[in-house]
């Protein structure tokens, strides 16, 4: 696998990972966020740039959603 392929891998366990620990903190909301950016950075750079608009879409509505619990 190349170093491309392992970022991709990295961007959509941390995704899974983070999506599943949204209830425990809001912080994991504002990480799922994060996890978002990464899986769209990965869209982009390997030529899908649908799977990267999406993704930057979803960390979009993460960000809301974790504006609206932290306060």
């Amino acid at each position: 696998m190349d170093t491309l392929t392992w970022f991709g891998l990295f961007a959509v366990t941390s995704m899974l990972v983070t999506y599943a620990l949204e209830s425990r903190s809001h912080w994991w909301i504002l990480a799922f966020a994060g996890a978002c950016l990464l899986g769209s950075a990965y869209g982009f750079l390997q030529g899908a740039w649908p799977f990267g608009v999406v993704e930057a879409i979803w960390a979009l509505v993460a960000l809301r959603r974790w504006w609206r619990v932290r306060t």
